[in-house]
């Protein structure tokens, strides 16, 4: 019960992740690491509200693909592969940059909008940790997993990838860390 609550908040959590625009500049908010300074489970509550008139301008389907490979390495320098893991891509606008940010530094955030989730794609690994997702629309996107530990109850830190795509690409993300 423990996975799917850990994959349910991901995909929540990357459902958010899509309220970010790219910067006044045309690039996409920069997403900070800082899991290994920040450790804490309390719930962050939400400062960016859901712009629902910049999720109202993103296409939901596309005819692109992204395709890749999770994978986590331990302290101990195992490498464990994310076998039969859901991945998230969400849009990158400041909404899921706010929740991915969060992330990253180890807390987990408010749900994000029901709203949001509409825009987010899924895939499922295989037994390797490879997946593809298609139909995903051009754009800048948040690529993001998580890898069950041996233990069977606890998870990898968020594996988070940034990329840009364009209609009609394919686009190979190393989803590891």
């Amino acid at each position: 019960m423990r996975q799917w609550t850990a994959v349910v908040l991901l995909g929540s959590l990357l459902a958010g992740c899509q309220g970010m625009l790219p910067g006044s500049d045309g690039r996409p908010p920069e997403i900070i690491d800082r899991s290994e300074q920040a450790p804490g489970s309390a719930v962050v509550e939400r400062k960016v509200a859901f712009p629902a008139d910049t999720y109202a301008k993103l296409e939901k389907r596309g005819n692109a693909t992204i395709k890749g490979r999770l994978r986590y390495t331990t302290a101990q320098g195992r490498t464990l592969v994310g076998a039969n893991e859901q991945i998230s891509i969400a849009p990158a606008t400041a909404y899921s940059a706010e929740a991915a940010d969060v992330a990253l530094a180890g807390k987990r955030i408010e749900p994000a909008d029901p709203r949001a989730r509409e825009y987010t794609h899924y895939a499922r690994t295989d037994g390797d940790g490879y997946f593809v997702a298609r139909g995903i629309p051009a754009g800048v996107f948040y690529v993001a997993g998580s890898v069950l530990l041996p233990d069977g109850k606890s998870r990898s830190p968020l594996i988070l990838k940034q990329v840009k795509i364009g209609a009609g690409q394919t686009r190979e993300v190393d989803l590891s860390r």
